[in-house]
């Protein structure tokens, strides 16, 4: 027999469950399309956990992230200045993300909230080599401070009580840590503007979630190496059957991603031409959501694996979130 999730839990399950936010983080868990990939790494926001706030609320959420790819042996990439030859990275990275979303009347179905994210990565990148005559095999780690993430607008708006639709432009600054010439750099040394389009629908009465989050980043030239990573173009999603479980809301299901440089490289520094990225993810997402303190707390947990990959680093992510609803 199917089995139906009571409309009052989901009602109270979905004032927390939207208000938290999926911001592209952390920044430089891979390396820049400059090096193999950009400031957005695929899957950051991708299910209706990562919505925007409809009624006034303060959270924080911790962000675990690990990452491991590598490209081909004979496959160059042009990393700090440089270009190498058979790269291949793992890192784990730590994010605090705060959202705020203010006591603003913006009419019935509108809200408004704003975030900062704030990441700290482990970095250790091996290369068999470089493009110059005799080189040889390098290794270079480092950690530290990322490239800080600020959303000072994200707007959503209330369709039905199954269905919501929000924008959110996101700022990446050049915060990290850029060496010229160092393989392992915590920042990208440029700047990324990134407009996305968020579509989430939760059925109220029957569980099934599908969601999509459409966006796109600009990015401003590394003046340090003259080299400036073309526009690219990104689809996120998930599909997923949420229950109740153990007291609380569960869900199980995927997430995808499609990711593609719509734009050449370009700069003086982008000696390999257009270099233009390409990738597409999947993998498994589970989340779990419960009072704990008498305060809403939320997990999730999810897995994916590149395949079709171009002009990148390619391997897998895994994605641990915590948020904490202070009110």
């Amino acid at each position: 027999m199917k089995r139906k999730i009571a409309r009052s839990a989901i009602l109270s399950k979905l004032s927390v469950l939207f208000a938290i936010i999926g911001i592209a983080l952390p920044p430089g868990v891979a390396m820049a399309e400059e090096g193999g990939s950009g400031h957005y790494l695929p899957g950051s926001m991708a299910s209706f956990i990562d919505g925007v706030p409809p009624t006034e609320t303060f959270l924080m959420r911790v962000n675990l992230v690990y990452y491991n790819g590598s490209i081909g042996a004979d496959k160059r990439l042009p990393i700090a200045g440089q270009t190498t030859l058979g790269a291949s990275a793992s890192s784990w990275a730590f994010g605090l993300t705060t959202l705020w979303r203010p006591p603003l009347d913006l009419g019935e179905r509108w809200s408004y909230a704003m975030s900062a994210t704030i990441p700290y990565l482990f970095m250790d990148v091996d290369v068999a080599g470089t493009s110059a005559p005799g080189s040889v095999s390098r290794s270079g780690s480092t950690n530290g401070l990322g490239d800080i993430v600020l959303m000072p607008l994200m707007l959503n708006y209330n369709v039905n009580p199954d269905f919501n639709v929000n924008f959110r432009a996101g700022v990446y600054a050049p915060t990290g840590d850029y060496e010229v010439g160092r393989l392992a750099n915590t920042g990208k040394n440029f700047w990324t503007i990134e407009p996305v389009l968020g579509l989430l629908y939760f059925g109220q009465k029957n569980g099934i979630e599908v969601s999509a989050f459409v966006g796109a980043d600009f990015n401003t030239e590394n003046e340090d190496t003259n080299y400036q990573s073309g526009t690219q173009f990104h689809i996120d999603g998930t599909l997923a059957q949420h229950f109740p479980w153990l007291g609380g809301l569960a869900g199980a299901g995927v997430s995808a991603y499609y990711y593609q440089q719509i734009e050449a490289d370009s700069g003086s520094g982008a000696t390999l031409g257009d270099f233009e990225g390409r990738t597409i993810g999947a993998g498994p997402v589970v989340s779990f959501m419960k009072k704990i303190g008498g305060h809403d707390t939320v997990f999730e947990l999810k897995w994916l694996h590149e395949f079709e990959t171009e002009n990148r680093l390619k391997g897998d992510i895994v994605w641990l979130k915590a948020v904490y609803k202070f009110w």
